[in-house]
């Protein structure tokens, strides 16, 4: 079966992925309600599709030219399309079965400024989609992530107890602390209600969970709990299996970061082998990060 021929106005891409399913969780991961609109960028490296919400949540997707078997970009700068994320994700379902990987190409721009997906492994039938395009609003704000210091104030906990953590803290309307301390070195998180309801994660009693840490000094920044949840609340099945790891960083001004890492990894018989970090080979990992901004009160206090 040969492939899709390209057009003679050459698209600016055409590419084909053998894990369908594998995107699916990737773009899953940062659908954290019903209606959303993403913007993609292309470029020769890869796609990057972004999210946001109320200028205080943003997240994105990263998948890199090297989780593609076939990567014919043919653009010239960095085109960019808005799309419906609920929509883009509901249209690979359908391309992905159960128990097997199917192959898709995706190809943008179609005749009118469409995104097409077509199953291009089945020699007895085709399943072909256009999704509607639109002429993208600009991203309302600019993540600036930078360190907070020499020393970067991060630590790596397992994706399965950062999302029991976050889950268990839900107090409608509230906010979540995020507490840092050198020594001993230990994570807080802690919740006000009702009550107050605290999860500790110390580094040297239990290195299990809590992967890695780096803090020189105390911090404290607080953050909406409807944001921290989105950071986890759609974390797909495969990375808690894989038993997977999170990394966080608070950056200046208390800009959170939430690194996970999801993979497009075509599924084998055997169990593709994973290191004790919960780390596959990179070139087959989509990266997912999330921003959050902190709330600004005159109790969120940078203890330096």
């Amino acid at each position: 079966m040969s492939s899709s021929a390209v057009d003679a106005e050459s698209p600016d891409l055409v590419c084909q992925l053998d894990n369908v399913q594998g995107m699916v969780d990737a773009l899953s991961a940062v659908r954290w309600k019903r209606h959303q609109d993403a913007v993609v960028e292309l470029s020769e490296h890869g796609m990057v599709l972004i999210v946001e919400d109320t200028g205080c949540l943003q997240a994105k997707v990263y998948l890199q030219r090297e989780l593609f078997v076939r990567y014919e970009y043919n653009a010239e700068g960095r085109p960019r399309f808005g799309v419906s994320l609920g929509l883009i994700v509901d249209c690979l379902n359908t391309f992905s079965s159960p128990g097997r990987s199917s192959m898709i190409e995706i190809q943008y721009p179609g005749p009118d400024m469409q995104l097409l997906v077509k199953s291009v492994d089945s020699p007895d039938a085709c399943i072909y989609a256009e999704i509607r395009t639109r002429i993208p609003d600009t991203i309302s704000w600019d993540y600036n992530f930078e360190p907070a210091g020499s020393t970067p104030l991060t630590f790596t906990v397992k994706s399965a107890a950062l999302k029991e953590a976050i889950d268990d803290l839900e107090w409608p309307g509230s906010s979540i602390q995020i507490i840092l301390l050198p020594d001993p070195p230990c994570v807080k998180f802690k919740g006000e209600g009702h009550g107050d309801l605290q999860i500790d994660f110390m580094y040297y009693v239990n290195t299990d969970l809590l992967i890695a840490f780096h803090c020189d000094r105390q911090i404290s920044y607080k953050y909406k709990y409807k944001f921290l949840r989105a950071t986890t609340s759609n974390l797909p099945s495969s990375v808690i299996k894989d038993n997977r790891g999170s990394k966080l960083t608070i950056g200046r001004g208390g800009m959170l970061k939430v690194q996970h890492l999801v993979s497009v990894a075509r599924p084998a018989t055997s169990h593709p082998h994973i290191d004790s970090a919960g780390h596959q080979q990179p070139s087959r990992i989509a990266y997912i990060e999330f921003f959050v901004k902190p709330e600004v009160d005159e109790d969120t206090v940078n203890n330096s």
